[in-house]
């Protein structure tokens, strides 16, 4: 493996990704102290490089007291103790409390081994493109959480293909990066079945489905259920000030919906988890005790943010499902 790699996409200047391709021979191991560094010509040529750029990348590892240079013969690894400090940039659709429980397992888990800055582009395209624009070659790594956008696919294959990992939703456009991602077709398919005995009592299932930000693999999972099961149900892109039906099961994806259901049944007088069932996405402190708790279909997103951070650290490029599951409450 090439202990210099220079990659004509990033806009890091030329000088710095020298700069970080020999801080990570080294913290690789790949570099040992008293092991001598190519010459400045051989990397200028090899990268059509001016003489200037790599010495300045050089002189800048020796004021760092990384390198150092003997008169005539070269440079040479002077010290392999420091620690190689990563900038990441993680770009979040929008925060909430689950959102939060990943970002902080993931920056536990990454300690001191990394500044992280977080961006949100909040479903909006104009503003993906923008921030990936204006940050591609200032980051080490790229995590990116592409949602239902359309066209994200080519703004980030614009990034350092393997600096670039995607977050919570992937699609076949961006099956060449590595991800810690959810299966929705399965596990709304899964969960369903999981609580199967629980939904007999009730005479139909209706999602409220916002198809704009939620995955189109829930739709379709929930489907696949209904069909197998011959089971009645609706789809709903919204729920404002709507009449409960009694009887039914609310699938909820969106809490901002969920709310509005709750208060709605208060309204009618329905009591939750009998005359109508509620399954909420997402599980959060406060659905443990809401409505005497109510019932989610929820991936472990503490354990998404540290397999993400597992995954740089060990500079591992695999495709990983998080696994989800059904915590069944009193609305259900």
């Amino acid at each position: 493996m090439k202990l210099v790699s220079i990659d004509a996409r990033n806009s890091l200047p030329k000088y710095k990704q020298i700069i970080t391709s020999i801080e990570t021979a080294i913290a690789g191991k790949r570099l040992k102290r008293g092991d001598k560094l190519p010459s400045i010509n051989k990397v200028a040529l090899e990268f059509s490089l001016s003489r200037d750029t790599v010495l300045t990348a050089y002189e800048e590892l020796k004021k760092r007291g990384i390198i150092y240079a003997r008169l005539g013969k070269g440079y040479y690894v002077k010290s392999e103790e420091f620690t190689l400090r990563q900038r990441i940039f993680l770009l979040f659709d929008e925060f909430n409390s689950f959102k939060e429980d990943l970002y902080n397992s993931f920056k536990e888990a990454m300690g001191s081994n990394a500044q992280i800055d977080i961006f949100f582009h909040s479903f909006n395209i104009d503003v993906f493109k923008k921030l990936i624009h204006e940050n591609n070659g200032d980051y080490s790594k790229y995590i990116i959480m592409p949602t239902t956008l359309q066209g994200v696919a080519a703004t980030i294959k614009t990034l350092p293909k393997n600096d670039v990992f995607i977050l919570d939703q992937i699609s076949n456009e961006l099956n060449e990066y590595p991800s810690i991602h959810q299966n929705f077709v399965k596990d709304i398919y899964e969960a369903l079945q999981a609580g199967r005995s629980k939904l007999k009592k009730y005479t139909k299932l209706i999602l409220i489905f916002p198809p704009e930000k939620q995955p189109p693999g829930m739709q379709e999972g929930f489907l696949k259920f209904c069909d197998q099961y011959n089971i009645d149900y609706e789809i709903m892109p919204d729920f404002e000030d709507q009449i409960l039906q009694h009887g039914k099961v609310y699938i909820i994806p969106n809490d901002r919906h969920l709310v509005n259901v709750i208060e709605q049944a208060r309204r009618q007088k329905l009591k939750i988890g009998k005359e109508v069932g509620i399954i909420s996405y997402n599980d959060t402190p406060l659905k443990k005790v809401v409505e005497n708790g109510i019932t989610t279909i929820s991936t472990d997103f503490k354990a998404m943010g540290n397999m993400l951070a597992q995954m740089i650290l060990q500079q591992n490029h695999e495709q990983v499902e998080n696994k989800s599951s059904l915590i069944i409450r009193g609305s259900l």
